[in-house]
């Protein structure tokens, strides 16, 4: 099935069409999914939501850019969602972690796709997870964070900054990277 095809099945909500969406994107979403999220199960939850409102929403889509995109921007609008749900049990613990963090600055990889650094940057708390996610892997600008997370663009900045240094020194203690200059370069080129 081509993708208009199954775009035009599940707006008449054909369920082997919305299965075929599904399959299609389920993978990839749940590894966006999961990055936010504090769990395997809250990824999933997520997910799942996600798709609720990918087919409930469907016949807004306009064909203006990828479909894939659309779908992303949804999903990524879910895991916001789903922070600020939750957003009472993380404050506290994000903002006294933060308070004893020294940032340093131009200090993350490229290479944030490794099963490994993901894994890594689910360690940081959630506030800077969550920034780090929305910036440097999902290419929002800090503007555009700080109206989705109802925050300053100057927190997003900082909590960026921040989740850079937590992540390398996490990178170094975990043995993925070493403290050499080197080293260090490869993660100073991410934005």
């Amino acid at each position: 099935m081509t993708e208009q095809i199954l775009i035009e099945g599940c707006i008449k909500n054909d369920a082997l069409s919305q299965r075929e969406l599904y399959n299609k994107y389920s993978s990839k979403m749940l590894g966006i999914c999961y990055r936010f999220a504090y769990n395997k199960n809250d990824a999933q939850d997520i997910l799942q939501e996600g798709f609720i409102k990918i087919f409930s929403q469907i016949h807004t889509f306009q064909n203006k850019g990828s479909f894939e995109g659309w779908v992303r921007r949804i999903i990524v609008n879910s895991c916001i969602n789903y922070i600020k749900k939750n957003k009472k049990h993380s404050d506290n613990l994000d903002l006294a972690y933060a308070a004893n963090i020294h940032a340093k600055q131009d200090s993350l990889s490229t290479i944030l796709l490794a099963k490994q650094v993901v894994e890594c940057i689910r360690l940081l708390p959630i506030g800077f997870r969550t920034v780090l996610n929305l910036y440097a892997i999902e290419g929002y600008s800090h503007k555009e964070i700080a109206e989705m997370l109802e925050i300053q663009e100057s927190t997003s900045r900082s909590q960026y900054t921040r989740a850079k240094g937590i992540l390398e020194s996490i990178l170094i203690k975990k043995g993925i990277i070493s403290s050499s200059k080197d080293e260090l370069n490869w993660i100073a080129n991410l934005k």
